[in-house]
């Protein structure tokens, strides 16, 4: 009678178990009218996330996700991120979600020679953070200077490139990620070879912008780099049309105004580079500015396509000017646009 009584105690509680188990981690949360996002952070504790997701509705027992989670492992495994969820899900399954990192994301891509206010637009389009909130950000946080880039800024070290940040990603933290991404590709290698080019770290990236600003075809880099190589050399202004049209506000309009407005970025103005970068150049300008192509030319002059007529004398580049407003002028011919056929011929390797 005793065993009789035992086994069906030892039966009753296994049931019990297997019932408690049941409802604690396999009967589904409540459904949600829409779906909540919960945003675990770096290096929160598991009480801490149960409880967010308790609180959320996504589960019914905070008490009873910390359980599963270490029972089965998944407590040093849950990853950080926004997560949505639709409710109606088992614990297991909420978990499962946190360890495979299935977190939302919004991807944003950021051109080659964007500026800093070009970036803070891109990031308003995906709804990230305001484009003001973000320049300001770059230009006045304690990043920049813990860096050395005051007072002038990150300009020209947000490594243009495709990004995929949580919805809750605060300007900080953009700016975190774009420049680590440039840092991370500034290996004693490229100091060493910037060294020995005669630049500092920021001449580098400063005439690797104005590259990135000049050059249209990807193979006519290095040889850009050449002629600003030459003209640096020579004590030449560079004469580079964008960086006539920079400003900290934005690029300032055309390019037949900017070079006669006075500004400290306008190389028309002065021998040597302007102050600072003038945009966020991508590595082949970057690289172009470590590797320029050994050339005698000085001057070039675009075409109507964005390839360059290179010339090695004034008098060459005057009658390239020519022949491009010569060639405007035929019916079906490429070159200049007829408002850039009427600029008048000036001494500069980017007219």
């Amino acid at each position: 009678m005793v065993k009789k009584l035992a086994s069906a105690i030892i039966f009753l509680m296994v049931l019990g178990g297997v019932a408690a188990y049941y409802f604690l981690f396999l009967v589904p949360g409540p459904p949600l009218e829409s779906p909540r996002i919960v945003e675990i952070k770096h290096g929160q504790g598991l009480k801490s996330i149960a409880a967010s997701l308790e609180r959320a509705e996504i589960v019914r027992s905070a008490l009873a996700v910390g359980v599963y989670a270490r029972l089965s492992g998944a407590a040093n495994r849950l990853q950080p991120g926004d997560y949505r969820f639709a409710g109606g899900e088992t614990i297991p399954e909420v978990l499962g979600h946190l360890v495979r990192g299935e977190s939302i994301v919004i991807t944003v891509a950021i051109p080659e020679g964007s500026t800093v206010r070009q970036i803070g637009e891109r990031l308003e389009m995906a709804r990230l953070v305001c484009d003001w909130e973000f320049v300001h950000v770059a230009r006045t946080s304690q990043l920049p200077k813990a860096l050395g880039l005051a007072p002038i800024g990150v300009e020209g070290y947000l490594f243009p490139a495709t990004y995929r940040f949580a919805p809750s990603a605060s300007p900080e933290e953009i700016l975190a990620a774009l420049l680590k991404r440039f840092f991370a590709l500034m290996t004693p290698p490229i100091e060493e070879r910037a060294f020995e080019m005669g630049l500092s770290m920021n001449e580098l990236v400063t005439l690797a912008s104005i590259i990135e600003k000049e050059a249209k075809l990807p193979a006519e880099r290095p040889l850009i780099a050449g002629v600003f190589y030459n003209r640096l050399r020579l004590h030449m202004p560079l004469q580079s049309d964008p960086t006539a049209q920079y400003s900290f506000e934005g690029v300032t309009g055309g390019a037949e105004q900017a070079v006669h407005t006075p500004s400290a970025f306008n190389t028309y103005d002065f021998a040597g580079l302007p102050p600072g970068p003038i945009a966020n150049p991508g590595w082949d300008s970057i690289h172009a500015a470590l590797y320029p192509t050994p050339t005698d030319y000085l001057y070039f002059v675009a075409r109507k396509d964005g390839s360059h007529i290179f010339s090695r004398t004034l008098k060459e580049h005057d009658r390239a000017i020519a022949s491009l407003r010569k060639a405007n002028f035929r019916p079906g011919a490429g070159g200049l646009s007829s408002s850039e056929a009427t600029l008048p011929s000036r001494n500069t390797p980017s007219d």
